[in-house]
């Protein structure tokens, strides 16, 4: 049987429906974590950066914004031996290409470069490499039973989607649907514009491949291949599919989404892609950006290693450009059941393109990028019975808000007629599957997000965040948290009901999005 190639982001977890255990979701070294467990048929140390001579590798430059400001270190980028691919002189970001060991070296040495360094530790183009499990399909009798449960107004599989009630998003669409003139951008490992769930709502204009750190704006560049993950356009209808009489339906189906691939074939999340895409989101009308993945190849990005202090820089320019533009920018908290307010996190996963060397790191040194960067809306994600999902990272004055992304069906089963404890979404080729994570609870919340925008339609990016907050349904700490019910306290929540480590603000609330004025 042939593995299935996933994001490297880590924002995914394979869950079966009916497992016992997660056994603390300890990934391999060098694997990605996210699989759909179903689909249903359509109808502290650091390696050093390896820069062997001749070596090619990705790289980023930074320089005050401007094109005056990077004229003279564009020549010095040829002189140190770069080809540049791409330069963003609005941010004051340059993606280069260099085969020169000591590239990244040189260049910081330049007078007007403020930062740069390799955007990863594997070779162009970057190792290929695989996760395990295949999607498991859905018998027709499942798919009938679903589809009898429907009421009127319901698309045939909502009666499945636990997820919708749980932020009131189906009392929401007896309101609006949301705006046509709102889109929210799915930066991932591509979207399947086809499926019928996301084809009346797809915006061809906002989408583009930007995995080379360039745009690519070829027809159908945003699409993954055959061989490439679903996230993406799970993702997208979480967002935004159509309520249309087919399939699903999405927390805010009334709006656009579009599709921007910043994923790898092998499925790894380079800054290069990722400024890109948010620079690409920001010039192109996008309200809402999604981002449900970590900035490979490194989990946490320490502020005190050039390269990786490079990298971070880089995307702060690229995300808060957006934010100007007036996106707000959702992502994904993480699935690894990590404190992020913690004062020491075992990290070993990183490098994750080349061998991992475990480190301990300052989560508040050491960044997850772009979650954890300024301005971003951190989102944990919530199981079936309204809990902290038993992989979401957490972590008091770091989580913003939380949403369904569901759990094991063992630790937090739905009521009837849902029956698996995970998020329920289309995949590539007009099928629909089921995944969880924290990238499916992010964009729910961009959903929920989109409704605001569709409601407020001259709100700022600021005042759709303060909307957002101020509109969520608080959650109290659960104390003590023990999920798997062994008696022992599998994650500690610290602050009160109305802010706090495990839900931030409280559980993102569609309805009041599109019914509260202020």
């Amino acid at each position: 049987m042939t593995p299935h190639r996933t994001p490297r982001s880590r924002r995914t977890v394979a869950l079966s429906a009916g497992m016992a255990t997660v056994a603390a979701l300890a990934f391999l070294p060098g694997t990605a974590s996210a699989t759909s467990a179903d689909v249903l048929g359509a109808k502290g140390a650091v390696p050093a950066v390896t820069e062997a001579a001749g070596t090619p590798l990705s790289y980023v430059v930074n320089v005050r914004p401007g094109k005056g400001n990077s004229a003279k270190v564009k020549k010095a980028v040829g002189r140190a031996g770069g080809t540049i691919v791409q330069a963003y002189d609005q941010i004051g970001v340059i993606v280069v290409h260099s085969s020169n060991d000591a590239f990244a070296k040189t260049m910081r040495g330049v007078k007007g470069v403020q930062s740069a360094g390799a955007t990863r530790t594997a070779p162009l183009p970057a190792q290929s490499t695989k996760d395990v499990g295949t999607p498991k399909a859905l018998t027709g009798a499942q798919a009938e039973a679903a589809s009898a449960a429907a009421v009127a107004g319901e698309d045939p599989l909502q009666p499945l989607q636990w997820d919708l009630p749980a932020i009131k998003a189906d009392k929401a669409h007896e309101k609006t649907l949301g705006s046509r003139k709102v889109t929210v951008a799915v930066l991932d490992t591509g979207v399947d514009d086809t499926h019928p769930d996301l084809a009346p709502n797809f915006d061809r204009e906002a989408s583009v491949n930007c995995v080379t750190g360039k745009p690519d704006t070829a027809d159908g560049a945003w699409r993954p291949s055959a061989e490439e993950s679903p996230h993406g356009t799970h993702v997208a209808g979480e967002i935004a599919a159509a309520k249309n009489g087919v399939g699903v339906t999405g927390v805010a189906p009334g709006v656009k989404v579009s599709g921007i691939k910043v994923s790898t074939t092998a499925g790894f999340f380079y800054t290069e892609s990722v400024v890109c895409g948010f620079v690409w989101a920001a010039e192109h009308g996008v309200d809402v950006t999604n981002n449900s993945y970590y900035t490979d190849p490194w989990m946490f990005n320490c502020k005190d290693d050039p390269d990786q202090k490079a990298l971070v820089d880089a995307i702060v320019r690229a995300s808060r450009y957006a934010e100007r533009k007036g996106a707000v920018n959702v992502a994904a908290a993480g699935n690894s059941n990590y404190d992020l307010a913690a004062d020491s996190i075992h990290d070993t996963t990183s490098p994750n393109d080349t061998t991992p060397v475990p480190r301990d790191i300052d989560p508040g040194e050491c960044l997850d990028a772009p979650t954890q960067l300024p301005g971003v809306v951190t989102v944990a994600s919530t199981g079936a019975k309204g809990l902290k999902s038993s992989f979401s990272n957490y972590g008091h004055g770091v989580v913003d808000i939380a949403a369904p992304g569901g759990d094991s069906t063992a630790y937090q089963k739905p009521a009837p007629p849902a029956t698996s404890g995970l998020i329920l979404g289309p995949v590539p080729g007009g099928k629909w599957g089921y995944m969880a994570g924290t990238s499916m609870a992010s964009p729910h919340v961009a959903g929920v997000a989109a409704l605001i925008k569709s409601t407020h339609p001259k709100a700022s990016a600021q005042r759709i965040k303060s909307l957002l907050a101020s509109q969520a349904d608080a959650a109290a700490c659960t104390d003590p948290y023990d999920i798997n019910g062994d008696g022992k306290v599998d994650a500690v929540c610290e602050g009160g009901k109305n802010y706090n480590g495990f839900y931030g603000v409280g559980i993102a609330d569609a309805l009041d999005a599109v019914t509260k004025k202020k």
